[in-house]
């Protein structure tokens, strides 16, 4: 048993260069292409492997198919894009009228995740997609596993798209935007790391 797993490391990691130039050519994304990986290896493991004549082709079609799976769930969703908050959204060097509009989506993009995603959630999300954080760095400011940091911002994506929701109050919500403008506009992202530390550990 050993060594059928070590014989299917070795096919993956062999094929996995390959695998991510796939899943990033379809998605535009680096973190979303290593997460399309990370699950094609998940299902390579549960493959009866003994009746695959071609397990490159396999593993490239599986990669394919969970890319463009995530592709079309996004653009399912119906909230503000990642974009609209992120720091080059918040210039002050805007007209008014353009700051306001890209206040109006930050906003909006803010109460969608204090809405869908769990603290622990929200905090590896903004951390990792509006920041660019490595999860080796999210794991450190969250004090949790590279791999649970990981899976946040997997779960993370997945629970944007969906329609549930939960109530937040306005308090929390303002709290949550001034820390992120202020981590946005003046580069420093301690205060913003400290916020979603104590407020993922309830």
């Amino acid at each position: 048993m050993t060594g059928d797993l070590d014989e299917a490391v070795a096919v993956f990691v062999a094929a996995r260069p390959r695998l991510m130039a796939i899943a990033y050519r379809i998605l535009g994304c680096t973190a979303e292409a290593e997460d399309v990986v990370q699950e094609t290896w998940l299902r390579w493991q549960k493959v009866d492997r003994t009746i695959v004549a071609n397990p490159q082709a396999l593993l490239a079609t599986m990669t394919v198919r969970l890319a463009v799976n995530v592709r079309q769930s996004a653009r399912r969703r119906r909230e503000t894009p990642v974009e609209a908050w992120t720091p080059e959204a918040v210039d002050p060097g805007d007209d008014p009228a353009t700051r306001a509009e890209r206040r109006d989506a930050l906003e909006q993009a803010v109460l969608v995740m204090m809405t869908r995603l769990t603290p622990s959630e929200r905090a590896a999300y903004v951390l990792r997609e509006a920041f660019d954080y490595p999860y080796r760095q999210i794991s450190e400011v969250l004090h949790l596993g590279a791999a649970n940091a990981r899976q946040l911002v997997c779960r993370a994506r997945r629970r944007i798209a969906d329609d549930s929701r939960a109530a937040v109050s306005t308090a929390s919500h303002q709290h949550f935007l001034h820390a992120f403008l202020n981590a946005a506009r003046a580069g420093d992202f301690t205060d913003l790391e400290t916020f979603l530390a104590a407020d993922q550990a309830g």
